[in-house]
């Protein structure tokens, strides 16, 4: 069966570093584009940034340019996402999450085709 499954959150202080791994499996990895977005207690889903299938394209929102980087290991089936210069709003729940359709920035689960069920990033002093 198809799954996704993030690994690397923890508490981090601000100004601090994390890299987000998402293990896949289930599918051809290589076949899709793949996102990572986030949710913040009490908030709606966000996308942050998306990959394209050979991971020659990156995109990005404007809350995360120039602080994350996203990248991916089609021989590993694996999506990474590298966040730097971490601030208390990056606080939230980390999902990796394949979108059926490419490049929609989709902020709704609907949009999406397989998830993860998340990895929680805290930016805590």
């Amino acid at each position: 069966q198809v799954q996704l499954v993030e690994s690397g959150g923890g508490l981090v202080q601000p100004g601090g570093s994390l890299r987000l791994s998402c293990a896949a499996s289930g599918f051809t990895f290589s076949n899709y584009y793949m996102s990572w977005v986030r949710q913040a207690p009490g908030k709606g889903l966000e996308w942050i940034s998306e990959i394209s299938k050979g991971g020659s394209s990156t995109y990005y929102a404007d809350s995360v340019k120039g602080r994350f980087t996203i990248s991916r290991d089609n021989a590993k089936n694996t999506l990474y996402l590298q966040m730097n210069s971490l601030k208390p709003e990056d606080t939230a729940l980390y999902y990796c999450a394949a979108p059926k359709a490419a490049l929609t920035s989709g902020s709704t689960w609907s949009v999406y085709r397989y998830r993860g069920q998340g990895t929680q990033v805290t930016v805590s002093s």
